[in-house]
C-alpha cells in the first residue's frame, strides 16, 4: 500500500485559502458590528435631540422620531441576533426568545416603514397647502396619527405570526434542537407583499413625485419675478433650496427601492420560504442598513441636526437652559 500526501506547495495554498476565507469573514462580522453601533449611536442622537430641545417639538419632527425609534430597536435587537444567527446557527436564548424575537423584528421594520408613509403624506400636505399646514397638522393630531400607526403594525405583525403559527411555544418550527426558524407560508408572502411594500411604495412613489412637481413649478416661479436685482437675489438662494430639496428626494426614493425591492422579488421566486434562507440573510440586511441611513437622509439634511450633536457630545444639554437652545442661529 502505498501512502501519498499532499505536497507542502499545495498545502500551502489551501492554507492561505482558508486565512483569506477567515479574513473575509472577520471582516463581514466587523462592517456588521459597526453598522450595529452606528444605527444605535445615530438614532439615539435623533431622539434625544427632537425629545429634549422644545425648539424641535413640531409635527415634522415627531414623524422623524418615530421614525428613529423604529429603527433604534432594529439597532438595539434586532442587528445583534442577527448577527448572532450568522456566527452560529444555534439558538440560545430559548423559545420565549425565539417567539418575541419576530414581534419585535416585523413591528420596528413595520413601523419604520409606516413612518416614511406618514412623512411622504405630511410633507405633501406642506407643499401643497403650505398657508393652512400650521392649522390642518398639529402635534397633537400628529401624535394620535402615530399611536393609530404603531397600533396597526402591532396588530399585523401579531396576525402575521399567529396564522404562521409562530407565537405558541408548542408550534415553533425547528428540526433540530437550539433552532428558530420561522416558517412563512406562501400565500403570506404575497399578502406582506401588496401591505408592506407595494402598498406604501405607492404611495410614497406617487406623493412624492407630486411634491418634485410642485417644487418645480415653484422654482420656475421664483425665477419668472425678474423685475428688479433685489427680487432677482432673492431668487437665487430659493431656487438653490427647491434644487436641493428635489435631490434629497431623489435620494430617498432611490434608498427606499434599493433596500426594499431586492427581498420581495426574490421571496416571490420560492415556495417555502424560512427565516434561516440565505437569501433572505442578505437582502434583510439590506432592510437593517436601511435603519442606519434612514437618519442621515431624514435629519441630517436639517440644520438643527448640525447644532443639536454638539449640545449632546459636549455636555452642554445638562445646562439648566439647555432645552432653550436656539438651533436655527442663521435664522437671526
Amino acid at each position: 500500500i502505498r501512502l501519498t500526501c499532499p505536497s507542502s506547495t499545495a498545502f500551502l495554498a489551501s492554507t492561505h485559502r482558508a486565512e483569506r476565507r477567515s479574513e473575509q469573514v472577520l471582516l463581514i462580522y466587523f462592517c456588521l458590528l459597526f453598522s450595529h453601533v452606528f444605527t444605535v449611536f445615530l438614532n439615539l442622537l435623533v431622539i434625544i435631540s427632537i425629545s429634549h430641545f422644545k425648539q424641535l417639538h413640531i409635527p415634522t419632527n415627531l414623524l422623524i422620531l418615530s421614525l428613529a425609534v423604529a429603527d433604534l430597536l432594529v439597532g438595539l435587537f434586532v442587528m445583534p441576533v442577527k448577527i448572532m444567527e450568522l456566527i452560529d446557527s444555534c439558538w440560545y436564548l430559548g423559545k420565549i426568545a425565539c417567539s418575541v424575537s419576530p414581534i419585535i423584528y416585523n413591528l420596528s421594520i413595520s413601523a419604520s416603514l409606516c413612518s416614511l408613509v406618514f412623512i411622504a403624506v405630511d410633507r405633501y400636505i406642506a407643499v401643497s397647502d403650505p398657508l393652512l399646514y400650521s392649522m390642518r397638522v398639529t402635534v397633537c393630531k400628529m401624535s394620535v396619527f402615530i399611536i393609530i400607526g404603531w397600533s396597526f403594525c402591532s396588530f399585523y405583525v401579531i396576525i402575521f405570526l399567529y396564522t404562521n403559527d409562530h407565537l405558541l411555544l408548542s408550534q415553533i418550527s425547528s428540526e433540530c434542537y437550539g433552532e428558530c426558524v420561522l416558517f412563512v407560508k406562501y400565500s403570506w408572502v404575497i399578502i406582506d407583499m401588496v401591505i408592506c411594500f407595494l402598498a406604501p411604495c405607492s404611495v410614497i412613489l406617487v406623493l412624492y413625485a407630486i411634491i418634485f412637481t410642485v417644487a418645480r413649478r415653484q422654482a420656475r416661479a421664483v425665477r419668472a419675478v425678474k423685475n428688479g436685482a433685489s427680487k432677482i437675489q432673492r431668487a437665487k438662494p430659493s431656487n438653490s433650496s427647491k434644487t436641493k430639496a428635489a435631490k434629497t428626494l431623489g435620494v430617498i426614493i432611490f434608498v427606499y427601492l434599493a433596500c426594499w425591492i431586492p427581498f420581495y422579488v426574490t421571496s416571490l421566486s420560492v415556495e417555502s420560504v424560512t427565516s434561516s434562507s440565505m437569501v433572505w440573510t442578505v437582502f434583510g440586511w439590506l432592510l437593517y442598513l436601511n435603519s442606519s441611513v434612514n437618519p442621515l437622509i431624514y435629519a441630517i439634511f436639517y440644520s438643527w441636526f448640525r447644532e443639536s450633536p454638539k449640545c449632546i457630545l459636549t455636555g452642554r444639554i445638562f445646562e439648566s437652559s439647555s432645552s432653550r437652545f436656539n438651533l436655527y442661529p442663521e435664522r437671526f
